[in-house]
């Protein structure tokens, strides 16, 4: 079947592991001759790829779907991804869709695509989880000046409270060698900044054995797989997505800290501050290590910006419990909170807990935290004035503005201009703005 000229739209739920393989997906289709055009315009195929951490899935996911056959009715619409592996039955039952595709299938979407009209069968193909044992490099390029690259995929964790093993699958990962042939791809398209990405990327080199499920050590680890992507010198900026405390060694802390490439910034998930709940929720972790592993960063990295992860209302989560943790993050030197409110997973341990937490409750304490992280950021952002900082510039215009990050991951605006766009400018950091954004200025050197 000949697809020249047919158009193609995608969206994308969840982290940014879904978005670096949203774009590979979308490659394969712009190479077979479709136009990749946005979500919001009629086209031929719409592609959804989801999330299974995403709260109301279904309500969402029906909703995406609905908005798409508004601009097209005839269009072939292909659910993706991890709801899609988890939910594919519930999914099929969405009217107007035309393929569920689980955690293997999605790379080979164009082998299901059809235009002989809008069929009352959708077709499901998802394997068996334990099938998903091999990796599949993706990355993303075009649709930010940052480039999400995928190293590892799949979790072999059993926290209480995820469905993302059940999704995704065991834990697996890309070579060195191909990491870096990426990473030089890349480099060829002119981003700037590569966010390294995976379920678990702290758990990098380890892989099934070729013969079975047993696990073997590969050769090499996260800390030598950041040593390689260090000696690239055509990339400006390396930053580590989300992960673990307690695969965040002391060593990789002291590499990044002496890296002229990987940013000073962390995302390390907390989920609760109290030791009784870690333990319920079967995390690898006492929050002491989390604070040890805060004050290590602090310490060789002042300016570091480091974000956390909290999950509140989890099952039998008392007052106390809650006020514990709320108090443990308060005292942390952090810079914001990602807060998510527990709900129910179908097929995990916590599901059959006890004394769940009442949803007001849950979204009382979610506003709590959610209040505390706005002043936590303010906090470090007041850190930061006065500073020199490097920021690439994104190339939306904003009511006259752009935006950009600095490598302490401070969002800064500055009136817009093309030519500051996606390369590295040295600011000094200015006051808020009344929506909460620094103000900067421009080095002489950069004006000149």
């Amino acid at each position: 079947m000949s697809f020249q000229d047919k158009t193609v739209a995608f969206h994308t739920l969840g982290c940014k592991l879904n978005f670096s393989e949203t774009s590979t997906i979308a490659r394969l289709f712009q190479e077979k001759g479709f136009i990749k055009k946005d979500f919001s315009e009629a086209v031929d195929v719409y592609v959804i790829n989801t999330c299974s951490v995403t709260e109301n899935a279904d309500k969402e996911c029906k909703s995406i779907v609905k908005n798409a056959l508004a601009k097209n009715p005839e269009a072939f619409i292909a659910v993706v991804g991890c709801y899609a592996q988890l939910k594919p039955e519930e999914i099929s039952k969405i009217e107007g869709v035309d393929v569920v595709l689980g955690a293997t299938e999605k790379f080979k979407l164009l082998n299901y695509i059809n235009f002989s009209g809008k069929s009352t069968h959708t077709q499901i193909h998802n394997c068996e989880i334990s099938e998903a044992d091999f990796f599949v490099d993706s990355y993303s390029v075009g649709d930010r000046t940052r480039s999400f690259l995928k190293v590892q995929d799949g979790c072999d964790y059993s926290c209480t409270f995820c469905t993302i093993p059940l999704a995704r699958g065991k834990s697996r990962s890309d070579t060195i060698e191909n990491v870096i042939k990426n990473v030089n791809k890349i480099a060829a398209t002119g981003v700037k900044e590569i966010v390294l990405t995976g379920v678990n990327i702290g758990d990098f080199g380890y892989g099934q054995n070729i013969d079975g499920d047993e696990k073997k050590r590969k050769e090499y680890n996260f800390l030598d797989l950041i040593n390689e992507i260090d000696k690239t010198n055509n990339i400006e900026r390396f930053r580590i997505s989300s992960i673990e405390p307690n695969l965040l060694k002391d060593e990789i802390i002291e590499f990044v800290a002496s890296s002229s490439h990987f940013v000073p910034h962390f995302h390390i998930p907390l989920q609760s501050g109290n030791n009784a709940v870690l333990k319920r929720m079967k995390r690898r972790y006492q929050r002491e290590l989390y604070s040890d592993r805060i004050l290590k960063i602090k310490n060789l990295m002042p300016d570091c910006c480091i974000g956390v992860d909290v999950i509140v209302g989890f099952p039998g989560e008392t007052e106390e419990e809650f006020l514990d943790t709320y108090n443990f993050v308060n005292g942390l030197n952090v810079s914001y909170l990602h807060v998510f409110t527990y709900s129910e997973r179908d097929n995990t341990e916590a599901i059959e807990m006890e004394n769940p937490v009442p949803i007001v409750e849950r979204k009382r304490r979610n506003k709590m935290l959610r209040i505390l992280s706005a002043k936590k950021l303010r906090a470090f952002y007041e850190t930061q004035k006065g500073k020199e900082l490097s920021v690439i510039f994104e190339h939306e215009n904003k009511n006259g503005f752009m935006f950009g990050f600095t490598q302490n991951y401070v969002k800064v605006k500055y009136p817009f201009d093309v030519n500051l766009c996606n390369t590295p400018i040295t600011v000094t950091v200015g006051d808020f703005d009344e929506e909460g954004n620094m103000s900067c200025a421009l080095k002489e050197s950069v004006l000149a």
